[in-house]
């Protein structure tokens, strides 16, 4: 990447799983309005749900999550009933008993929860829905607090598909992030998934860590493509102390600059392509005979709150602190603040405390900024066309990315536009220009890589 524009773009803008993103979210959408939107959702459509666990062992001083560390488990226990009762009180608001195509439990980290409460988990969310054939159930992994037990115990429960931690495999990276997590930990770990019948093993990796150098990140993305995951995501550390206070801990003086960022993520995005693996949109590898490659293909590869996914489900329900939802009219948030959560579900009161409600133009862009993160090119007629427009509305867009276009970002035929290879790091600017909240969010965004 030339200098020049790794300094003209060195930009805070949001990554794009949602639009309108977090930030824009406000009051005027509570429980009593998402009551509301879930009874009129299609009851033969399929759900998606994301399940919240908000606790972990320890705190990693990298994270971004919404979280709180423990060493007993009575906060835990009593939030996991609180969540069970959150799952059926959304349920009884639905239209009718409804199928579920895909479950994903985040964090924090599910594998805080003793192996018996995961299995009650599951078990109460087959009680209220009926999982479809076929559908995904995924569960987000520490390495250092799964044992075999646990393992056992999700694919008991029906788990299809792990998605692990690793960040780093460099001691004096994972000493920086309060991260120790040696490498035959997480081997252990993918030995006891396959050997338990769980094969779609996703890992997370990150660049811009402290301490992080090309040669560490390369070695770090080798030995994980040595372990052969499906699917391997590779982000951008997002320093935000500002919003993230544990942050702080880190030292900002091993912190790699902008220019060291973007050798990070060039090199090891190309070894990981060496090594077999298929760039799929802006940060996920996933290896060739995987569904995520197949979407891409097909042009219906999306994008929501995981990431990126073949998950076209039109309603992606949140359940647990700081859960977030998107329903056909608009994104739900659930209170951030657990024991506050934990009284609104106890009082019978869906725990949504902000939201947005989507105009016809939000999912208009919406569609533009999905596909351009997700194919890295769009049709603006033919969108525009999905919404009883025409392609002329973006005309202040299209003048505003003559620079892009300068800088040889993008290219345009008309108003067809395409992210080019040297651009691809860049597209969430190219997406900005089309985001009309931006402006007033954007200091609460991190940096573009």
């Amino acid at each position: 990447m030339r200098a020049d524009l790794i300094e003209r773009y060195d930009l805070r803008v949001p990554r794009y799983t949602s639009y309108p993103t977090a930030p824009h979210f406000g009051p005027a959408v509570d429980g009593v309005r998402y009551e509301r939107w879930l009874g009129e959702l299609d009851p033969a459509a399929p759900l998606s749900l994301y399940l919240h666990i908000a606790y972990c062992a320890e705190m990693c001083w990298f994270c971004g999550c919404h979280t709180k560390a423990t060493k007993r488990y009575a906060p835990i226990a009593s939030y996991l009933d609180a969540l069970l009762q959150e799952i059926a009180l959304v349920a009884s608001k639905l239209p009718a008993r409804m199928g579920l195509a895909h479950v994903h439990f985040g964090g924090g980290s599910p594998t805080v929860l003793k192996p018996a409460d995961f299995t009650r988990m599951v078990g109460t969310l087959r009680d209220h829905f009926d999982v479809r054939p076929g559908a995904e159930i995924a569960i987000e992994l520490d390495p250092r607090t799964a044992d075999e037990d646990y393992v056992i115990a999700m694919a008991e429960a029906g788990v299809t598909r792990a998605s692990i931690g690793v960040q780093d495999f460099n001691p004096v990276v994972q000493k920086a992030i309060n991260r120790i997590q040696p490498f035959e930990v997480t081997e252990r770990v993918i030995l006891w998934l396959r050997a338990h019948g769980i094969h779609a093993i996703n890992m997370d990796l990150c660049y811009g860590l402290p301490h992080q150098t090309v040669g560490s990140i390369l070695e770090t993305v080798e030995r994980a493509a040595s372990l052969r995951p499906a699917r391997i995501a590779l982000f951008g550390y997002a320093h935000v102390p500002w919003m993230k206070t544990h942050q702080k801990l880190i030292p900002e003086a091993a912190l790699p600059d902008m220019a060291e960022r973007w050798r990070q993520y060039e090199a090891s995005s190309a070894r990981l392509q060496e090594l077999g693996y298929v760039a799929i949109g802006l940060d996920h590898f996933a290896l060739p005979d995987d569904e995520l490659v197949a979407a891409q293909k097909k042009g219906n590869l999306h994008r929501n709150f995981q990431g990126y996914t073949t998950d076209a489900a039109p309603a992606l329900i949140g359940l647990g602190a700081s859960a977030i939802g998107a329903l056909p009219q608009g994104y739900v948030a659930n209170e951030i603040a657990i024991e506050r959560y934990k009284t609104l579900v106890r009082a019978g009161r869906l725990p949504v405390t902000r939201g947005i409600a989507t105009s016809d133009d939000d999912r208009l862009r919406r569609t533009v900024i999905e596909r351009l993160m997700c194919d890295m090119r769009v049709d603006l007629d033919s969108i525009a066309a999905l919404y009883g427009k025409g392609g002329e509305i973006f005309a202040p867009e299209l003048a505003s990315l003559t620079g892009l276009e300068n800088d040889g970002i993008v290219r345009r035929d008309g108003h067809r536009l395409v992210v080019t290879e040297e651009g691809k790091p860049l597209v969430r600017a190219a997406c900005a220009v089309f985001d009309r909240y931006l402006a007033s969010g954007e200091a609460r965004h991190s940096k573009a890589v």
